[in-house]
């Protein structure tokens, strides 16, 4: 697999950490559709699907992105 796009908590400005981490995930989307990608591999790279990571994979599926 290649990394396509990417997006950080950084490039957001809400203060909470999971809000950060779900607008973190619809960024990504957004650049994925642009790039012509609807359908993705998530990796959560060994973490435990809950918090934060849950909180990106449900802000890019909001955001129209499939996996």
């Amino acid at each position: 697999g290649k990394t396509l796009v990417a997006s950080s908590t950084r490039d957001v400005k809400s203060k909470n950490g999971v809000d950060r981490a779900k607008e973190a995930g619809k960024d990504i989307a957004q650049k994925a559709l642009k790039a012509g990608l609807k359908s993705v591999v998530f990796d959560r790279g060994g973490f435990v699907y809950t918090g934060k990571v849950k909180a990106v994979a449900e802000g890019a599926r909001e955001a129209g992105l499939q996996f």
